[in-house]
């Protein structure tokens, strides 16, 4: 079988016939939440009254192969097909009867069912699964495209957010599409049918004018550790923010900046350097940066500001502090991430 891209899947949807098995693979739950919405309502479509009747939701590790196969095999009531979503795939053992009986319906799916399996983010694909299904790789939005996926999910919601408030709230959430929606349904609910303004996001995700978590990045990466870390109890008090998630910007913005910095000593001009770093992103199309022109912009002024050398203590004292957020003896996040913010940009002063 093909394997596809998310937009790939939803194109296929309107005008081609459906497949038999789609295995959702990739990091992006959202997005597979999307594509297991659109895959059930292409499949089950007529009389509402029997649609619930003809979709069934379930969890591998809840299921024996008898149960599965019982499952896979029911006709659709009053109907053509039927949907099952299988999630959490990746928890079958492959040496279990389930798993046998999984390959087994694989060789020889049911006409009259369409079966959607999902595997967990962060998990690699199965790639027995992916010869024999439609495959979907469902992949993280590049800057551009969450500007956009937000735009889509406020329309949705009867929403209209002004432009600063827009770019508050994707400057707080950055690329994190499972939070971007938890905001966006609040903010909706709090404007009602007026325009969300700055101030109704500031409000909600607990983030004022210089207090992001772009903000804190940036007085770190152009060395004013006082500042930065004067930011990290405002930040985070900010929804769905974490310790772990400030390490994670923090060590992405020291990479960009040693791929900018490694540029420069290889002799590449300041003023062609945005450019070039530019295309980097462009080549490996990272996920959870804002706009990549401004990135490679922001990475190329601060490599100015460090060695290559401070840069990878730097990145060795975020990966210490990750370790540390992430062990169960410890619990003082705004510690650690003051700690590090101190101790990884000691100050350099600025000349008059």
């Amino acid at each position: 079988m093909g394997a596809l891209t998310f937009d790939a899947l939803l194109r296929t949807l309107k005008h081609d016939s459906l497949d038999s098995v789609y295995y959702l693979s990739g990091d992006e739950d959202v997005l597979k939440d999307e594509a297991i919405a659109a895959l059930v309502a292409r499949a089950v479509e007529g009389d509402e009254t029997t649609r619930d009747f003809n979709v069934d939701r379930r969890e591998a590790a809840d299921l024996d192969p008898a149960t599965l196969r019982a499952l896979l095999d029911t006709p659709p009531l009053l109907a053509m097909t039927r949907a099952v979503v299988l999630r959490g795939v990746d928890q079958i053992r492959k040496t279990s009867g389930l798993y046998a009986e999984l390959g087994r319906y694989l060789d020889n799916p049911n006409p009259t069912t369409v079966l959607v399996l999902v595997q967990s983010a962060g998990e690699e694909p199965d790639t027995s699964i992916e010869r024999r299904a439609t495959s979907v790789s469902v992949q993280p939005l590049p800057p551009d495209r969450v500007a956009r996926w937000l735009d889509h999910r406020a329309k949705q919601l009867g929403l209209t957010i002004e432009p600063d408030g827009k770019k508050l709230l994707l400057d707080t959430v950055r690329g994190d599409l499972g939070a971007l929606a938890q905001e966006v349904d609040k903010l909706a609910a709090a404007a009602g049918s007026r325009p969300a303004t700055r101030a109704d996001v500031a409000e909600l995700v607990g983030a004022q004018r210089g207090e992001t978590l772009a903000d804190l990045i940036e007085a770190a990466l152009e060395r004013r550790p006082a500042q930065a870390s004067r930011l990290v109890e405002a930040v985070l008090l900010q929804s769905g923010m974490t310790g772990v998630r400030i390490v994670t910007a923090l060590g992405t913005a020291l990479v960009g900046t040693a791929l900018a910095r490694a540029e420069l000593d290889r002799g590449v001009p300041p003023a062609r350097l945005p450019g070039v770093v530019f295309r980097h992103l462009v080549a490996r199309r990272p996920f959870g940066l804002g706009d990549w022109k401004e990135e490679a912009a922001r990475w190329s002024r601060w490599a100015a500001q460090w060695k290559l050398a401070e840069l990878r203590d730097a990145l060795r004292r975020a990966l210490a502090a990750d370790r540390a957020l992430k062990s169960t003896t410890v619990s003082d996040n705004h510690a650690i991430l003051v700690e590090l913010l101190l101790t990884m940009s000691p100050f350099v002063p600025q000349a008059a």
